[in-house]
């Protein structure tokens, strides 16, 4: 694989977003989870672009990428993203996105499906009854814990790699925009992009929500048969074992990774 990679910032909807290019192929947007764009942009970054050319952005206010004053959505985010790519001048791309980036990856499928290939979205819900009671009081909890949370993450070796973030502003807004009640079901419904969504074994949402998202999608109405011929859907489920929402990509990258490289090469 070339480890070589371009990188740059472009002016995007009032925000100056990085972004970076490794490999060659197809290419791949990767969006990152919330507070810490290396998550994604270590292992799971390097083992994509073994295959296709990966453009790795930070979402506004994060990592190397600078912040408005608008306040935070994924539909802003997404909106953010085919900006990006219409200006690197990328008509299409598939689009892999965990937790908070894949609620963006959704988004950009929903709202701007012509620069979507296909879309592999890991571990998000899609919508506030989705997730676990005690997730979405973390949530709502975030604003008032923001300073002291943000404080902390300065010390630490995110902080370090990332100094001109705002860690107080960043996790205020991260808990804004995830307590805001939100439902993608109909989006969801209407998808004309062929989709994967993984989801960890002990995930933050219910176990029938992630049902649910599949049913949304096309999947789980009837058996495929022995050959397979009747399957119900292109779309794909992958769960996988011994994993949580928050170790999913560490922990599970191989796996992760294994089944979107699959799945986009088809």
């Amino acid at each position: 694989m070339d480890t070589s990679a371009t990188s740059g910032r472009i002016a995007v909807n009032g925000v100056q977003l990085h972004y970076e290019i490794h490999g060659a192929g197809k290419p791949l947007m990767m969006l990152h989870g919330g507070v810490n764009p290396a998550d994604m942009f270590g292992a799971p970054l390097k083992a994509m672009a073994e295959a296709h050319q990966v453009i790795a952005v930070h979402l506004r206010g994060h990592g190397l990428s600078s912040d408005g004053d608008a306040p935070w959505s994924s539909e802003l985010m997404a909106d953010d993203v085919d900006v990006l790519l219409g200006t690197l001048g990328i008509g299409s791309a598939d689009v892999m996105g965990y937790s908070l980036g894949g609620g963006v990856a959704l988004q950009l499928a929903i709202r701007h499906p012509e620069r979507v290939g296909k879309l592999v979205m890991v571990s998000a819900s899609i919508k506030t009854s989705g997730n676990y009671p005690e997730v979405e009081e973390a949530f709502k909890a975030m604003g008032a814990q923001a300073g002291a949370i943000g404080a902390y993450l300065a010390t630490t070796p995110i902080g370090e790699m990332y100094p001109d973030v705002d860690w107080e502003k960043l996790m205020r807004r991260t808990g804004e925009m995830a307590a805001a009640p939100f439902d993608w079901s109909e989006g969801v419904k209407a998808l004309d992009v062929p989709t994967l969504v993984i989801f960890a074994d002990a995930d933050m949402m219910y176990p029938e929500h992630i049902s649910e998202i599949y049913r949304l999608l096309g999947g789980g109405t009837r058996d495929a048969g022995v050959d397979g011929s009747l399957r119900p859907t292109q779309n794909q489920l992958a769960i996988i074992p011994g994993t949580t929402h928050y170790d999913l990509i560490s922990k599970g990258v191989g796996p992760v990774t294994g089944f979107a490289k699959a799945f986009l090469a088809d």
